[in-house]
């Protein structure tokens, strides 16, 4: 055996060369085996209370080998991994996924309601007028206006337009109404007022009625003497034929006036209407008189 000799050139750098790869190699050893800084116990494995799970019965020889050796092996934790393959069943969503919540858009502000004017109280008192209800196609007639207040300078108005107005006393106006202002049914308004309208009061109605017609229709004329015509009226309702000269009342109320080829002349008594019925064929029916032939009339020359 050759020994080291120190004196030679590059001997003592072989030597410290030597000792540090030595010194490498037993802390890689230990550091491989004990590690640094944990005790001896963590290397060992844990220990359980009974014998590991296999995934196959273990035999009687391997139990006394694993018992007689000491060390108890968990083979479980290198068993392998048995994926079922099958997904659990997950109920449908409560709601939908795609919502989202969307703020409500801001209220728009309330503008406070701005309370009204009172009307003023008018400074004159219409109460009624008389007649308030009348018959359209009538003659003149007198209005009569009852209130409070009334002033000889006030005058009555029917929709706007002035009338003649005869002032009786502080409660009681009178107008006369001409025929044309009820010439067709309708509502007209009444007002009591001044020329400059400062002295006012407030509205009150006239109610236009149409007025009852004759339930006839003119269906023929016979001349029997001169100057005395016979006219045939139908009732619109019975179909009744009814024979009247001039001066006859029919149903109560139309008295017949004139009498031509043309048309039928009837005026109402109680309200003084005039209504013109004019030559009609009319309802014939096999009773009716219109429905008859007519006689044969023999030549003046014929001989017997």
């Amino acid at each position: 055996m050759e020994f080291i000799d120190l004196s030679k050139p590059g001997e003592k750098k072989k030597v410290l060369l030597a000792g540090i790869l030595g010194l490498v190699a037993i802390l890689f050893l230990w550091w491989t085996f004990f590690g640094f800084g944990k005790s001896n116990s963590s290397m060992k494995p844990p220990a359980t209370a009974g014998p590991a799970a296999s995934p196959t019965p273990a035999t009687g020889e391997t139990r006394a080998s694993n018992t007689s050796s000491g060390v108890v092996a968990d083979i479980a934790q290198f068993a392998e991994i048995v994926y079922p393959g099958s997904t659990p069943s997950v109920g449908e969503p409560n709601r939908n996924i795609f919502a989202y919540y969307e703020p409500p858009p801001p209220s728009a502000p309330v503008a406070s309601a701005i309370p009204a004017t009172p009307t003023p109280t008018p400074p004159v008192l219409l109460a009624a007028v008389n007649p308030a209800n009348v018959y359209a196609k009538t003659a003149d007639f007198t209005l009569e206006a009852s209130g409070d207040k009334f002033t000889p300078d006030l005058r009555i108005f029917v929709d706007n337009r002035e009338l003649p107005t005869k002032y009786i006393g502080p409660q009681q106006l009178a107008t006369t109404v001409p025929a044309a202002f009820i010439a067709n049914p309708g509502t007209h308004q009444v007002v009591v007022r001044n020329q400059d309208g400062r002295i006012y009061s407030l509205p009150v109605s006239i109610n236009v009625a149409a007025p009852p017609t004759p339930n006839f229709s003119y269906v023929g004329i016979v001349s029997t003497v001169p100057r005395v015509d016979v006219a045939y009226l139908q009732d619109r309702s019975s179909k009744d034929i009814l024979n009247v000269q001039r001066g006859d009342v029919v149903a109560g109320r139309f008295r017949v006036t004139s009498i031509s080829e043309k048309e039928i002349v009837l005026v109402d008594t109680t309200l003084k209407i005039k209504h013109n019925l004019a030559m009609t064929e009319g309802d014939k029916n096999p009773t009716s008189p219109l429905n008859r032939p007519t006689p044969k009339v023999d030549a003046e020359d014929d001989e017997p």
